[in-house]
């Protein structure tokens, strides 16, 4: 990973806080790799870092294809996704590194606070179009590359109808908090779902755990007494279509191992799919449905279950399963199988 300049920096210390930095490689453009670098005045240098090399060098390897992930900031920002940090009236701040670094990286996080403050007003971060384009959104959705902007209000993706608007942080109002806070209107296809409560809590959030635990073998649990596979969606983000083919491989893998038709029980609790997805699944769903359970129920608080998942089945004339929750999921199941 590279870390930009200003609220990148604190990636550093949120990482070592949450004791990942032995599962992730930082580094900065001046030429640390590994360890945990600095920030502030300080940027730079790194403590146990485990390389320092010429910063051509550390270029050479961000132009190569080095970077899995940059972390850059976010000064200003448009309906299309271009990002401005490199001129702001007559101050011309000038690029760095930033251009080379999120043409290069594989996968772009775009962090800065929502808007700042100027001569006692709220200044407007998110703008109909940028002073000075110092990244290309229209570009990065040519290359493909996945891109996030993400700041204490809410988090966005770059998508191809523009700014989708993803998340938003708990108690605050869309229409007062955000979109009237703001010069364009960003893509909503859905309703946000809440930002995670525990990055607004003074302690660490439990990042380690959360990274290394929960393979997809351990969301699939078979009940053979009664012939019930329980799948356990909650908060699965599924970004881009090698992740829904790794779901899709570890279902049917499990499905397949047992052998016989079965119930299926679904738990879609903050499910999330990107929407370039929706087709693929629903018709994978919809050929589950159809080829492997006996019967099935969903139940979870999930636009995306609602809105095209329910819809769907019901234009492929299949049957939707749906309750409104776990306690009725289970009760279900204890209808078909009251021993």
């Amino acid at each position: 990973m590279n870390l930009g300049i200003g609220m990148p920096e604190g990636v550093a210390a949120v990482a070592a806080e949450e004791r990942v930095i032995d599962l992730i490689t930082l580094s900065t453009e001046p030429g640390v790799i590994g360890g945990i670098p600095a920030g502030g005045l300080n940027f730079g240098a790194a403590v146990n870092t485990q390389a320092v090399i010429d910063q051509p060098d550390q270029f050479d390897l961000y132009d190569g294809g080095g970077l899995d992930l940059a972390v850059l900031g976010l000064a200003q920002c448009d309906a299309e996704g271009n990002v401005n940090v490199s001129k702001f009236g007559k101050r011309l701040a000038g690029a760095g590194g930033f251009i080379n670094i999120s043409q290069a990286a594989q996968r772009l996080v775009f962090a800065g606070a929502f808007g700042g403050e100027g001569l006692g007003r709220f200044v407007r971060k998110f703008v109909r179009e940028v002073e000075h384009r110092t990244f290309s959104g229209r570009q990065a959705l040519a290359r493909g590359q996945p891109v996030l902007y993400v700041t204490e209000r809410c988090v966005l993706r770059l998508a191809p109808e523009g700014l989708e608007l993803l998340e938003i942080a708990p108690g605050l109002d869309l229409e007062r908090d955000l979109l009237a806070q703001m010069d364009f209107r960003p893509w909503l296809p859905r309703d946000p779902r809440p930002m995670d409560a525990a990055l607004f809590a003074p302690g660490p959030m439990g990042l380690r755990d959360r990274l290394q635990q929960r393979p997809l073998s351990e969301r699939l649990r078979f009940d053979a007494q009664h012939g019930v596979l329980f799948l356990d969606f909650s908060h699965l983000r599924l970004r881009d279509a090698a992740e829904l083919a790794a779901l899709r491989a570890a279902v049917e893998a499990r499905l397949q191992g047992i052998g016989a038709r079965v119930d299926g029980v679904v738990n879609y609790e903050q499910f999330d799919l990107a929407p370039e997805l929706g087709e693929a699944y629903t018709a994978w769903v919809a050929e589950l449905a159809r080829t492997r359970y006996r019967r099935i129920t969903r139940y979870g608080q999930s636009a995306f279950l609602r809105a095209q998942l329910v819809p769907g089945l019901a234009l492929r004339g299949l049957a939707n399963g749906l309750v409104a929750d776990a306690g009725a999921a289970l009760s279900r199941v204890k209808e078909d199988h009251p021993d």
